[in-house]
């Protein structure tokens, strides 16, 4: 029997829109083509989060999400489980809170995280052979498919590879399959300089602490061979005019 998933994403003011309001939620869960547990969203830095909660509320009441939280309830709390504080990680803070309360709020065994920009264009099973390698050896932590097609650089980037993975070092926040009491450990204090390669605005993040904890102590990764999510990028100005034409209304509701 497959262990119990529970699927996550988050969405804020420069993309709620777009997973709210079309059916793009609805394919990013379908098209990993598992039945998931619980399918939870994250609401953060939004500017009207009563609106934002009204079509959350939508997607519950459709079977699409099980449930939805906002990120701010549940900070302070969140923050003293896995000893960080505010101060502390200054500018990577809007990046790190999503993914940190998601896993604090994990029930299951297995954790799925999508950011809401990353998805899947077709559906595809990559979750099941995942459960399988990860759990042959404990130096796998990590599990996702390949990244925007870059099949040459997955490979590339490997140390080795088996039948359907290559296997190597490397973190990425916008996919990452992880079995949840791994990663709910104090293991966000530790620093390896190959992580300085994420972009700067991330700061000391999720990502960086997580890659230099992986490198710190010989963890792995799995990159799926046979499917690559997409990693889109939402136009920041345009988008109302978008949502209108697909929707055929003109005011925010």
């Amino acid at each position: 029997m497959l262990p119990e998933v529970t699927f996550f994403t988050n969405c804020w003011e420069g993309d709620w829109r777009y997973l709210l309001k079309t059916p793009r939620l609805q394919n990013m869960i379908e098209n990993n083509n598992f039945k998931f547990k619980e399918k939870i969203l994250c609401i953060s830095n939004v500017n009207n989060p009563s609106i934002v909660k009204k079509h959350a509320d939508y997607w519950v009441k459709k079977g699409v999400l099980t449930s939805y939280f906002m990120a701010q309830d549940y900070t302070k709390e969140t923050l003293e489980f896995f000893g960080l504080s505010s101060e502390e990680l200054k500018q990577s803070y809007k990046y790190t809170i999503p993914p940190l309360t998601s896993l604090y709020l994990c029930k299951t065994e297995y954790l799925l995280h999508h950011t809401g920009d990353v998805i899947l264009p077709r559906k595809t099973d990559w979750i099941s052979p995942s459960f399988i390698e990860l759990n042959k050896n404990n130096q796998f932590v990590v599990a996702n498919p390949v990244w925007d097609s870059n099949y040459e650089s997955a490979k590339s980037e490997s140390l080795s590879e088996i039948e359907h993975f290559y296997i190597g070092f490397g973190f990425s926040d916008q996919c990452y399959l992880i079995k949840r009491d791994v990663f709910r450990r104090p293991i966000y204090q530790e620093w390896n300089d190959a992580s300085a390669r994420f972009p700067e605005y991330g700061m000391w993040g999720f990502e960086r602490r997580i890659d230099s904890w992986m490198r710190n102590h010989n963890l792995y990764r799995l990159t799926y061979k046979l499917a690559s999510y997409r990693h889109d990028t939402f136009p920041k100005k345009i988008w109302k005019q978008r949502i209108e034409i697909l929707l055929g209304t003109r005011n925010e509701k």
